[in-house]
């Protein structure tokens, strides 16, 4: 299960390992779209890869701190370090494939 991760929880839950993390809000179209996607990664690569995802409406500081100016964004950091970001809707398997550059 995709991880809800606010300004308080998000540096310690993408500080080890590869993390992927859905910037989205409710409003957004392409958010919606995205959002099933992410999920499904997450039930496939869930012992790789640590999905979370930061409404960001609710949590301005941290999307603020890594620059989120379009969503739905995806940033993908391995051991705490940004590694890579994508923005706007992505089909799975180009996600999968970024993902497993880092693993």
């Amino acid at each position: 299960m995709v991880k809800e991760l606010t300004d308080t929880t998000f540096e310690e839950a993408t500080k080890t390992g590869v993390t992927l993390t859905d910037f989205w809000a409710t409003w957004c179209g392409p958010c919606r779209m995205q959002s099933p996607v992410v999920e499904e990664l997450d039930e496939e690569m869930n012992d790789k890869v640590s999905f979370g995802k930061v409404d960001v409406d609710q949590n301005k500081q941290v999307a603020s701190e890594f620059g989120i100016m379009s969503i739905p964004t995806l940033l993908i950091k391995k051991d705490g370090q940004v590694v890579d970001t994508l923005v706007g809707y992505h089909p799975k398997e180009q996600i999968k494939s970024k993902l497993e550059q880092y693993i």
